[in-house]
């Protein structure tokens, strides 16, 4: 038996100042965090228990003698079980499904049936030896005297709301361990957490700049986005947890929003903002709007968090201390302490849903915080109900405020888990505004254009944009321009191109357009929702009714036509539509062929009603799994986008192809060495091309696995630095029928 009189048990082994860190020390720190962070939703109680409890079965003499082994070298990894002594104490203090939470604080949340055998199998002497040394250390601190209750709210009456109190609860704990372990092993690191920018600074810095902008424009444009900037204003005033912001493109939304959004926090209490968007290139847009706004060269931290799967920690900018603010947002990314947070849908939602603990850290945050949720329309259709479902929750119960932000606002009424919120507008009368915002006139061919036929209308303008739904579509006009001898003054974009070739793309194209230059470019809905480019001419091929407006909002964005032209067109020579996007489409040319403009919203309120009762809005039955309280069931159902495998191209001058080359080998050493590829790929992932692993079989010798899963281009690769344009990887026809989709 180790010895432990003097000043152990011992929670962690030494760290670098050749200190341990005392059982008792860890307990009491997690459990004070924890209740902390469960405050914000009246958990402090649970909170607290379950910190002080989940460490418990270290207190094993088989754990501690592991612990001085490990210190020693003569074990490596594993260990006996710590977990089992603290989960029983939760099912006898807590109820049934606490345990999961101490059960999953490492390896992640089991299912409740699995959990139930596990308990019945861990309920050993051994394990009540370890509670009642707890007890000795603890005192008559180690229990609670009655169990204690829960939010006298409802949070926890159904099974589903049950479901998100668990994830919530247990997003605390594991927060609140991973920053006590931190503390005792990496002072330094866990000292540079957190941000001194307040809110009500950051709501200073928001007023001087729309103080320098106020005033700088007129017209009817300027004085609808006055208009709407007071009205979210005005609205932030008022108590109140789900609100819809619809505005059409050009009204202000991005800044309107944040507006609402820090006076709404600054009046009621809440702690930050998080901003979701769909896509990581409205992503960066978004971050590079709310960095000029708030963030200053002198500070030591960014004000703004980017948060995504091709976020480079942070994009410092020349002069900063980049080092420093890139841990910096390494560190906050674990868990969203930031004041501001901008991410994607995909990393919210799937980390809602998840049961991996690294995902579920940072789920606290979103408690008595504001939710912006950007171009809202573009949310899963086949996961609406449970997503609608949790969000209600949370402004029901976790005094978060969600603001659902586009300018095609769906009809979520139609569906009972939205319906019962009951959201209001931030602008009323929405409708007013897309008429004193109107900026295009729209144009239906009579009958379906060959490719030839797009390709010219293209070529009787200087600058023209065209949208089609699909990369075979893109490929199949690109080769019509070709034939008419336009080539030169075409550009592409699409996910054939990696993401450093689209940015380059689009930098020239602004370029072109800026300067008046012939600028002819065909893109797939990468370009669609809130990219910041403006076209006189906009052909859109027949689609969703909410993407035809949100193609729309690329035609004379800035107003410098009395109207551009939007052609809405049917290709003659249709490409398969994905399943998800076949319904929709249909849908959309119903609505058009009714009449009407399709960005008025009664236009667009009807064509919601109609697709919202035909689709299925939990179509992996995620609530039912929800019910069940089976965690790995819902992470498995709950993917928002399709596995896809990472191949990188090689795009770029010289010394760029050269950094990919020497990242790639990295890449190769790490994964030989059995080290973790993350923060290589992480560097790879802006010249990485994503693929369905259905569609690999296709390349056959023109793709090299350089590690598992992760594949180097070998064939041709469309693309010029200097001269931004190609169509990215290069297929033969046989690959492009069976890979473009």
């Amino acid at each position: 038996m180790l010895d432990t009189r003097l000043t152990g048990p011992w929670a962690h082994s030494a760290n670098d100042r050749n200190d341990r860190h005392r059982w008792v020390d860890h307990a009491e720190e997690t459990a004070a965090q924890a209740a902390a962070f469960a405050g914000d939703f009246g958990m402090e109680e649970f909170g607290h228990w379950l910190g002080l409890w989940h460490d418990i079965g270290k207190l094993k003499d088989r754990w501690q003698q592991y612990l001085a082994d490990s210190e020693a070298g003569r074990v490596s990894r594993g260990g006996p079980d710590h977990k089992a002594a603290g989960a029983l104490l939760a099912k006898k203090h807590l109820g049934p499904h606490f345990p999961l939470l101490v059960h999953g604080h490492h390896g992640g949340l089991e299912s409740s049936a699995h959990v139930r055998g596990w308990l019945r199998d861990h309920d050993t002497q051994e394990n009540r030896d370890a509670q009642e040394r707890a007890r000795g250390l603890l005192s008559d601190q180690c229990e609670p005297p009655s169990q204690p209750a829960l939010p006298g709210t409802g949070i926890a009456d159904t099974a589903r709301r049950a479901d998100l109190l668990l994830r919530m609860t247990f997003s605390c704990l594991v927060d609140a361990d991973w920053l006590g372990t931190e503390a005792h092993f990496s002072p330094v690191r866990s000292a540079g957490r957190g941000s001194p920018l307040s809110l009500d600074e950051l709501w200073r810095r928001f007023e001087a700049d729309h103080s320098r902008l106020a005033g700088s424009g007129s017209g009817s444009v300027d004085e609808a986005r006055h208009a709407i900037y007071q009205a979210c204003l005005k609205a932030a005033e008022q108590p109140g947890s789900l609100f819809r912001l619809t505005v059409p493109t050009g009204g202000g939304k991005t800044r309107s929003a944040m507006a609402f959004a820090l006076r709404h926090a600054l009046r009621h209490g809440q702690r930050r903002i998080i901003v979701a968007v769909p896509f990581i290139s409205i992503t960066e847009q978004t971050v590079q709007t709310y960095r000029q706004i708030f963030e200053r060269v002198s500070d030591d931290v960014p004000a703004v968090l980017e948060h995504h799967s091709s976020a480079d920690d942070l994009a410092a900018t020349p002069g900063e201390a980049s080092d420093s603010r890139r841990r910096w947002a390494k560190l906050a990314a674990e868990n969203w302490d930031a004041p501001i947070v901008v991410t994607t849908t995909v990393q919210l939602f799937e980390s809602l849903f998840d049961r991996r603990p690294s995902r579920m850290r940072k789920l606290h945050r979103l408690a008595n915080s504001v939710l912006i949720l950007d171009e809202v329309q573009a949310l899963p259709r086949q996961f609406l109900a449970p997503i609608l479902d949790v969000l209600g929750d949370l402004t029901e119960f976790y005094g978060t405020t969600v603001v659902l932000s586009t300018a095609t606002q769906p009809a979520f009424e139609v569906i009972p888990e939205f319906a019962r919120a009951g959201a209001r507008e931030l602008v009323p009368e929405p409708a007013r505004w897309f008429d004193a915002l109107r900026r295009v006139e729209y144009e239906r061919p009579g009958a379906p254009l060959p490719w030839e036929g797009v390709a010219g209308l293209m070529g009787d303008e200087r600058q023209a944009l065209a949208i089609v739904n699909t990369k075979r579509d893109a490929v199949a006009l690109l080769d019509a321009l070709d034939a008419a001898g336009r080539g030169d003054d075409v550009l592409h974009l699409s996910t054939l191109l990696c993401g450093a070739h689209r940015h380059d793309v689009l930098r020239e194209v602004r370029r072109r357009l800026d300067s008046r230059e012939s600028c002819l470019l065909v893109s797939t809905q990468v370009v669609e929702a809130g990219v910041d480019i403006d076209f006189p001419v906009v052909l859109r091929a027949i689609a969703p009714l909410d993407a035809i407006v949100q193609a729309a909002g690329r035609c004379n964005r800035n107003g410098r036509l009395e109207r551009g032209r939007v052609i809405v067109f049917d290709p003659a020579e249709r490409s398969p539509l994905p399943p998800n996007y076949r319904l929709p489409t249909q849908q959309g040319r119903l609505a058009l062929d009714e009449g009407g403009r399709p960005d008025d919203p009664e236009v667009l309120s009807r064509y919601y009603e109609g697709l919202l009762q035909l689709v299925h809005l939990d179509a992996e039955d995620i609530k039912s799994k929800r019910a069940r309280f089976d965690f790995p069931a819902v992470a498995d159902a709950f993917r928002m986008i399709e596995p896809t495998i990472p191949v990188i191209v090689r795009y770029g001058n010289g010394p760029q192809q050269e950094h990919i080359t020497a990242l790639i080998e990295r890449l190769r050493e790490v994964t030989r060495a059995g080290h973790p590829a993350r923060g290589s790929l992480q560097k790879l992932q802006p010249y990485i091309v994503q693929f369905y692993a259905s569609q690999l079989r296709a390349f056959g010798s023109r793709m090299s696995e350089v590690a598992p899963g992760v594949f180097e281009w070998l064939g041709d690769y469309d693309g010029d630095v200097e001269r931004p344009g190609g169509r990215g990887i290069v297929l033969d026809q046989l690959t492009v029928d069976q890979c473009i989709v």
